[in-house]
């Protein structure tokens, strides 16, 4: 656990923090046709499963929900939580622990906010590489969904 110390601007007194992994979530979003997948706008630049930060204050199922509606268009309904995913090395940006949810989109796939491109894979067709531990999530997800 990292600690520093900061010095309070009101009393001076030394106040002890802490550097924890941030929240975050992805959504696998099953379509008729298979999974929607987007091709990420920023570094990492490669496909990913859609997801982001959770924001302070918000639920991580409300984080998928919006995370699904802003990077894909698509009108989530979740239909569980799969896993969560926590190597402290997952994310080359720094240290994340996932909540990966699955969910039924309704509505167009279009690429939107972090994404350039978005597309419906299955398992026979995913994108050759994926950002993160995407690979591994997915992988589990075709081997144990249910």
């Amino acid at each position: 656990m990292a600690k520093k110390k900061l010095i309070c601007p009101q009393c001076g007194g030394e106040v002890e923090t802490f550097k924890n992994p941030l929240p975050t979530v992805d959504i696998i979003i099953e379509t008729g046709d298979g999974i929607v997948l987007i091709h990420r706008k920023n570094e990492p630049r490669m496909w990913a499963i859609p997801g982001g930060f959770v924001d302070y204050g918000e639920s991580v199922e409300d984080a998928a929900v919006r995370e699904a509606k802003e990077e894909t268009g698509l009108d989530v309904t979740l239909v569980r939580q799969f896993h969560a995913y926590s190597d402290p090395l997952r994310d080359k940006r720094g240290h994340t622990i996932s909540v990966v949810f699955i969910g039924k989109g309704s509505g167009t796939p279009k690429a939107a906010d972090d994404a350039d491109d978005i597309g419906v894979f299955n398992q026979k067709n995913l994108p050759g590489e994926l950002a993160f531990d995407h690979a591994v999530i997915l992988k589990d997800y075709f081997e144990k969904r249910y």
